[in-house]
């Protein structure tokens, strides 16, 4: 793949913690202090890269993430914003990205839960980050949650 970019737009403290991830190969960064967002304890995170869908260059952000059957589940939140996040719709352009969780990164298909997966997958998201539930009441959109099918 060629150089990843991390987004400009993105807080320092994000910037810093995908350094430290990536710097470490995932020993420094593969958990997040969620007090920093307003959860609680320690939370895993991933580093998702997705391609852009105007620059075609890859871009990189951490997100919390669950397991889903082989893959794993992300939430497109945006802090309840009322749009999207842009990797969410870089995805829904391209749905092959890269993962890695800790050490270990793949390519994976990206794909929107729907029904009762969706429900489940909301759930135990919640469970693992409370602020989900504030940030969906603050938007009229239904946030996605995002299943990583590894490829």
């Amino acid at each position: 793949m060629t150089e990843v970019r991390i987004a400009d737009n993105l807080p320092d403290w994000v910037k810093d913690h995908v350094q430290r991830y990536l710097a470490s190969d995932g020993a420094d960064g593969h958990y997040w202090d969620a007090s920093l967002g307003g959860g609680e304890g320690m939370i895993a995170t991933l580093l998702l890269t997705t391609t852009g869908r105007k620059s075609g260059k890859p871009l990189i952000l951490p997100l919390i993430y669950g397991r889903a059957g082989e893959g794993y589940c992300v939430i497109a939140s945006k802090g309840g914003a009322p749009a999207h996040p842009a990797w969410f719709l870089n995805l829904q352009a391209n749905p092959e990205v890269q993962v890695q969780v800790g050490a270990d990164k793949f390519r994976a298909r990206a794909r929107v839960a729907e029904g009762a997966e969706r429900e489940a997958l909301w759930q135990q998201m919640v469970d693992i980050y409370a602020p989900y539930t504030k940030y969906q009441q603050a938007t009229d959109r239904r946030i996605p949650v995002v299943v990583l099918d590894p490829l």
